[in-house]
């Protein structure tokens, strides 16, 4: 069952009064008939059958480069990408950008053309869902929140919007702060394993921001198997964190004059690598196949998991090669 919203469909995009031809009608026929009638969105001609059935359009800008004997058929751009009514508006924006077209068609269930989502609408679609995705990634709540309204609330209702992801983010600090307590005994017989956790945890969380970005909007776009995708990112984050890790290991060894500390930082770094974009890619995926936005499953929630696994594979790694 959809469960979109209605103003964020297609159907509330819609304009209806586009100029409209056949197959069979000349070019100079329809520069005839445009003068004197009212449009919403001048961009291409439409092309139907006597059915109102879309076959295809013509660009406007083709239509004024072409000679007037030449029958709009000959013209025609056929297989666009067509909507119903009823998808989600994100999903038709990134159409219209797939495809390098400048406005949508909508049809009926008989393909029948109702008219177009315009540019115009195009483009605030586009600016709406940036908005709320950087407002979800922060840990904003509301999924209808916009960013006038997150700066301009009251600062109670700023804290409403912005506490329930951060009261996560207290209770994963609190499980950090148990897996460091855990490794007390490695921690007092090699004090240097402390300073360099934040190096571990900021590129695990590097890694995994970068990972949140691309997966919120690539899953709505991609129809590659997820197990590909998850795979290609998994390995991603394994080169990343291979390459920091060598770029890390001369710094930690001159630092502490321990090689054993060093491997141990830079093996840290190349798993957590890894995890950090499994995780960055497979939360927000799951919340897709739930039915929510993907987006949601960004910023404070990968950052909790990241942060514990992080220094727990650290610590880990620490254990067997130093103590």
């Amino acid at each position: 069952m959809d469960t979109t919203p209605l103003h964020d469909t297609a159907g509330s995009h819609l304009v209806t009064q586009v100029p409209r031809a056949y197959a069979t009608d000349t070019v100079g026929s329809v520069f005839s008939a445009l003068p004197g009638k009212f449009y919403d969105s001048t961009d291409a001609i439409y092309i139907v059958d006597d059915a109102e059935i879309l076959l295809g359009l013509v660009r406007f800008s083709q239509l004024l480069a072409s000679p007037g004997e030449v029958k709009m058929g000959e013209l025609m751009i056929r297989n666009l990408p067509m909507v119903d009514p009823d998808d989600d508006q994100e999903q038709v924006a990134m159409l219209a950008m797939k495809h390098d077209i400048t406005s949508i068609p909508v049809i009926d269930t008989q393909k029948k053309l109702l008219g177009v989502v315009p540019p115009q609408a195009l483009f605030e679609i586009l600016r709406r869902e940036h908005i709320e995705d950087m407002n979800r990634l922060v840990g904003i709540w509301k999924e209808n929140n916009r960013a006038l309204r997150a700066i301009e609330a009251s600062p109670t209702r700023r804290v409403r919007d912005r506490l329930p992801w951060l009261l996560l983010g207290l209770m994963g600090s609190m499980g950090a702060g148990s897996v460091v307590a855990g490794f007390e005994r490695t921690i007092e017989a090699h004090i240097s394993v402390v300073f360099f956790m934040p190096i571990i945890v900021y590129l695990a969380d590097a890694i995994g921001t970068q990972t949140e970005a691309v997966a919120v909007r690539g899953l709505s776009l991609s129809h590659t198997p997820i197990k590909n995708l998850l795979t290609g990112e998994l390995r991603t984050g394994l080169l990343i964190g291979l390459s920091l890790g060598i770029l890390i290991f001369p710094y930690v060894f001159l630092t502490s004059r321990d090689i054993r500390l060093a491997c141990a930082v830079s093996l840290a770094v190349v798993i957590a690598g890894g995890f950090a974009t499994t995780i960055g890619f497979l939360l927000p995926w799951l919340l897709s196949c739930m039915g929510k936005d993907p987006a949601f499953g960004s910023g404070p929630v990968c950052t909790i998991i990241q942060d514990v696994l992080s220094l727990l594979i650290y610590f880990l790694i620490v254990n067997v090669l130093i103590m």
